[in-house]
């Protein structure tokens, strides 16, 4: 098996966010999907856990954070061009999500980002080849 990276976020509703992820494009794999869980492919090797909270804290004996308040986490995608990560955007925001802030252009890497219904931040990153042929 290659290695891969399981993403766990604690949900509300978990249902309301298999929608969420699902509408901005993401796969969902049923193997690893029940009541309390979703596993959301993002990539091959790249998985998003959406665990109902009382599941979620089966995991941890700290307390769950509630990410409309704390951040313990930020996510972060590197994308194929400035016009995915705005697609995303603007896709998270039809299903629910918000803008996380303004986008940034910094030359070489554009960056916007959303959160979800949850409050989980998710950064979204373009870098483009240096524009000096370096």
């Amino acid at each position: 098996m290659a290695m891969s990276i399981f993403i766990n976020l604690p949900v509300e509703n978990v249902e309301r966010a298999r929608a969420f992820y699902l509408g901005l494009g993401f796969v969902l794999n049923e193997q690893f999907s029940n009541d309390q869980a979703a596993c959301v492919i993002v990539e091959e090797n790249i998985l998003v856990m959406l665990l109902a909270k009382p599941f979620f804290a089966t995991f941890t004996d700290k307390p769950v954070a509630n990410a409309h308040q704390s951040t313990e986490v930020l996510n972060c995608i590197g994308c194929e061009s400035r016009e995915q990560v705005d697609q995303l955007v603007k896709l998270a925001q039809q299903q629910g999500g918000k803008a996380h802030r303004e986008a940034k252009d910094l030359g070489v890497m554009y960056g916007h980002g959303f959160e979800d219904p949850d409050g989980h931040i998710w950064e979204l990153v373009h870098m483009s080849a240096q524009q000096d042929g370096a």
